[in-house]
């Protein structure tokens, strides 16, 4: 028999402790950052009860267990009051794995070790960008917050590489499915692009691109399918200038030619049926200062999807689906106990038409990725909901390679709608029309997918 050494209890009086004394120090046992400093495990950081779900739950769900509407009241306070609905009235499931504790599976390798290498070196500047404090030029690569004091630091970090990669090019299918009949009504294919001028730490030159110190991030979508909507496009030009709104161009094969958007009309759906916005992107799709009031406003430990959810068994990755009246509403999904989140609430300062008021986004402590989101309309009511999974792209004998390393990335995300019940599905698979492959750390992604000529030939193929 295991004697029980720090319970529930403990964990959640320490979280509630700090937050009382206005003070952020991730972990519990000791700081977060020491324990990952030294042995790159966050084990010693937290209680068993934080790093197994069957201790958290005294054995009433297990690892290797679904959690469904049977068992979801042990876990309510684990979930966003979406997801939690979502299972107990529509049929969704979540399958349990084993606390990733090894934090080099929970980013990508370079990443990491940037964020390591250059942990103490970033500051914000007189106008709030981050900036490498040694010479005031842009930040140099990594997390620039790994051990985060407030909200602002998180949403800095977050805005600054979505993808944690250089350059990223996904694949993409998507499917939005209606809460009533079950059916698929929207399904379209395409891909989406990013690339980092600054702060690289994989592609040459580093960690500025030369001449393009001035640009946050270059980043595209397009789609393929349906017919109809074939070579529509978008591209979003970024300024390191956190204050500043994006360029926005976009093809319309209708008119065959590229033309600028109104930047700031970010919070309209991409295409008919899908419910993401440009400024939903990683929960942080619009600059930083376009939001404000960013306050932290809870911790404690999550489920989320941050292992063995790549499909390595189907040969274009595509993922499984269940609930709803067709089965086709939720991904096949795994989840594992996170023992420490941070939520943290902004508000979009710069957008007075905004259908939201505000934003409530879940951050990892142990790497700072996003694992949840909900955002509230003007009445204050929850509107939208957004959960997803990552994974590092390894199973078994089976591997696709990001340079010496297995890819980590995202695998797939569910976005719903709280108030119309539609749901829109998004995976990352390896290929589209066998022309378009998920890849990391590709110099070409730049000329063939994120410039206005690029757009063009994309349009017109």
């Amino acid at each position: 028999m295991k004697l029980i050494q720090f319970d529930r209890g403990y964990s959640r009086r320490k979280f509630l402790g700090d937050a009382a004394r206005g003070v952020l120090s991730c972990g519990v046992l000791m700081p977060l950052s020491k324990a990952i400093a030294a042995t790159g495990d966050i084990s010693k950081a937290y209680p068993d009860e934080l790093l197994s779900i069957d201790a958290y739950t005294k054995g009433r769900i297990k690892t290797g267990d679904y959690i469904d509407a049977s068992n979801v009241e042990w876990v309510k306070d684990l979930l966003e009051p979406v997801r939690y609905e979502q299972i107990l009235k529509r049929g969704r499931k979540l399958r349990v794995v084993k606390t990733t504790t090894d934090v080099m599976k929970l980013s990508p390798w370079e990443y990491i070790e940037a964020t390591l290498r250059n942990h103490g070196k970033a500051a914000f500047d007189a106008k709030g960008n981050v900036v490498n404090q040694a010479d005031g030029r842009p930040w140099i690569g990594g997390n620039p917050f790994p051990d985060p004091k407030n909200g602002l630091e998180l949403f800095a970090a977050q805005t600054m590489n979505w993808g944690r990669h250089d350059a990223s090019f996904y694949a993409v299918k998507m499917y939005t499915t209606e809460m009533g009949s079950g059916d698929v009504k929207f399904s379209y294919s395409g891909g989406w692009a990013e690339l980092s001028p600054t702060g690289r730490v994989s592609m040459d030159p580093k960690p500025y691109w030369t001449g393009r110190e001035d640009k946050l991030r270059f980043q595209s979508i397009f789609f393929l399918t349906p017919q109809a909507y074939r070579g529509t496009s978008f591209l979003n030009i970024w300024d390191y200038d956190a204050h500043a709104f994006p360029s926005l161009y976009g093809y319309v094969p209708e008119f065959r030619r590229v033309r600028q958007f109104p930047t700031d009309q970010r919070f309209e759906p991409l295409l008919p049926g899908l419910t993401l916005y440009l400024s939903d992107a990683w929960a942080a799709g619009d600059p930083l200062y376009t939001w404000g009031n960013y306050k932290i406003v809870g911790r404690g430990p999550f489920l989320a999807g941050l292992s063995e959810s790549w499909n390595a068994d189907h040969p274009n990755w595509e993922h499984g689906t269940h609930g709803g009246p067709k089965g086709k509403s939720f991904w096949d999904a795994t989840v594992e106990l996170v023992p420490e989140t941070i939520i943290v609430e902004a508000e979009p300062v710069k957008f007075p038409r905004a259908p939201v008021s505000k934003k409530r986004v879940w951050f990892d402590a142990r790497n700072q990725v996003v694992v949840g989101m909900v955002t509230y309309d003007r009445n204050g009511k929850p509107y939208r909901s957004f959960d997803g999974s990552y994974c590092l792209y390894e199973k078994g004998d089976k591997k696709f390679m990001d340079g010496k390393h297995p890819y980590w990335s995202w695998t797939h995300v569910t976005a719903s709608d709280i108030q119309t019940g539609s749901v829109s599905r998004l995976e990352q698979v390896r290929q589209v029309e066998n022309a378009h492959f998920s890849s990391a750390n590709d110099p070409s992604i730049y000329d063939k997918y994120l410039t206005q000529m690029a757009l063009m030939r994309l349009g017109t193929k």
